[in-house]
């Protein structure tokens, strides 16, 4: 038996009357969705329900499935200690889920979690279906910082660990939609408004692929908690049709709150929707490549050559002559599917040339960028290159002397020092340039800082 059904849930906490004391009946359509889904979970019978919450821990490259047999918690920092919960966690199918992720390749398992109480991301939800249900383990699964497709990866694991255990298996995935559209207390934004708008068509059609679209911008500007625990959803039934129903969205607190149910349908090749995606990615790839110039040429060459040979490039012999007698700074930037992948440069020429800048910094951003894994062999076809190259600082008065398009800046406190490049998707001010700049050198945002700018030429 693989999973017999999955639901997409929100979890507001005012949706449990005793946290909401009134407000929870402005989204009387959300609680009407949740009660007839939790009516079809007691009629369905699981034995286990797996939940994916956003809000336990979170690690950047590591899916916690929450360790040991009971768990308990309550809604009391929102107001409602006496709204409690204990469970009893599966941990048969838990085990088998973190082996079969491993064997795949995914980082899943019980080691790390740094809080064992339940969340609201699944104590929400779980109210509501225990008012008609309550014969069920529970699973509950964390997000990671991986790609979404290491997500819709691991929901694949946990739909063969169901059927390899025979649990009848029903899953959770709890996230609210973008929380930027009007009269939010978080800013409006109108990407958030896209973001919801894609997710529910998703839902109504049971077409997943367009979730694969949903670009890492679209997603920070829109706010959202749950797409990837939708991901993780979306991969359960991989390479299977689905029967889908959107039972109710809304969003009167400026949070989008979408109720969505998944019941798996007959085997279907063409519903491969990752193998689909990597085909795209590849697709552009090329394209991307075929119309390099020798400044991104050379990064690529640098890290497949130090990738598939363990040893650095030697100097091609027929690169122009600015490459090969001017010195520069130099960033160089490896992206995979529009996320980035690894940036590594130098802010003033450390090299006898550009040419030997970029081949140590396409190498060092593809193999010694700490925030990311190592590229290997099979990642180098996906990935597209960027190099930019730097103009000599020179130190400003003042923010007003910034532009976060033209300009890169330098943020330097005694021995500290942060750097962002100009013109990055995400960054529109130069208020958050400087901040994230600050973040990256770990100075604090009250610390005095001597400011620099410069300008570059993008190769991308």
């Amino acid at each position: 038996m693989t999973i017999i059904k999955a639901y997409a849930y929100p979890h507001p906490p005012l949706a449990v009357p005793a946290v909401g004391r009134g407000e929870e009946e402005k989204i009387a359509i959300t609680l009407a969705a949740f009660e007839e889904t939790a009516a079809e979970i007691a009629r369905l019978a699981p034995e286990t329900i797996i939940f994916i919450t956003p809000h336990n821990t979170l690690y950047a490259d590591y899916f916690i499935i929450s360790p040991g047999e009971k768990a308990k918690g309550s809604l009391s920092r929102f107001g409602a200690p006496d709204v409690k919960f204990k469970v009893s966690y599966d941990k048969e199918l838990a085990e088998e889920i973190g082996r079969l992720a491993r064997g795949n390749g995914i980082p899943a398992g019980p080691r790390g979690e740094k809080e064992a109480s339940l969340d609201h991301g699944v104590m929400v939800p779980m109210w509501y279906i225990d008012r008609f249900y309550q014969d069920y383990a529970v699973i509950r699964i964390s997000l990671s910082g991986r790609e979404p497709a290491e997500h819709y990866r691991l929901g694949q694991s946990i739909a063969s660990a169901a059927e390899k255990t025979g649990r009848r298996t029903v899953l959770v995935a709890s996230g609210d939609l973008s929380h930027k559209l009007p009269g939010s207390t978080y800013g409006f934004a109108p990407e958030g408004r896209d973001f919801d708008r894609i997710i529910t068509d998703a839902f109504s059609s049971g077409d997943f692929m367009p979730l694969f679209s949903i670009s890492e911008d679209l997603r920070e500007r829109a706010g959202e908690c749950g797409y990837n625990s939708f991901m993780i959803l979306a991969g359960c039934f991989d390479r299977r049709k689905v029967e889908s129903k959107l039972y109710s969205y809304e969003g009167p607190f400026g949070i989008g709150y979408a109720v969505a149910g998944f019941s798996p349908g007959e085997p279907d090749h063409s519903c491969n929707y990752l193998d689909r995606h990597r085909s795209l990615i590849l697709e552009k790839a090329r394209e991307s490549q075929a119309l390099e110039d020798p400044y991104r040429s050379l990064a690529r060459q640098s890290l497949e050559h130090m990738v598939n040979f363990g040893n650095i490039l030697a100097l091609p012999e027929d690169l122009p002559e600015e490459l090969t007698k001017d010195r520069a700074g130099v960033f160089v930037s490896l992206h995979k599917d529009g996320r980035l992948r690894g940036c590594i440069g130098t802010i003033a020429p450390t090299k006898d040339n550009i040419a030997l800048e970029i081949i140590d910094n396409a190498v060092s951003a593809g193999i010694y960028d700490n925030r990311f894994d190592q590229v290997n062999a099979k990642e180098l076809p996906y990935l597209t290159y960027k190099v930019d190259i730097l103009s000599p600082p020179e130190p400003i008065s003042g923010p007003e002397e910034l532009d976060v398009k033209r300009y890169g800046v330098i943020v330097s406190s005694g021995n500290k020092r942060g750097l962002l490049l100009p013109n990055l998707e995400g960054i529109d001010t130069v208020k958050e340039q400087i901040a994230i700049a600050r973040k990256k050198a770990g100075i604090s945002a009250d610390a005095p800082v001597m400011l620099e700018r410069f300008e570059v030429v993008r190769h991308e």
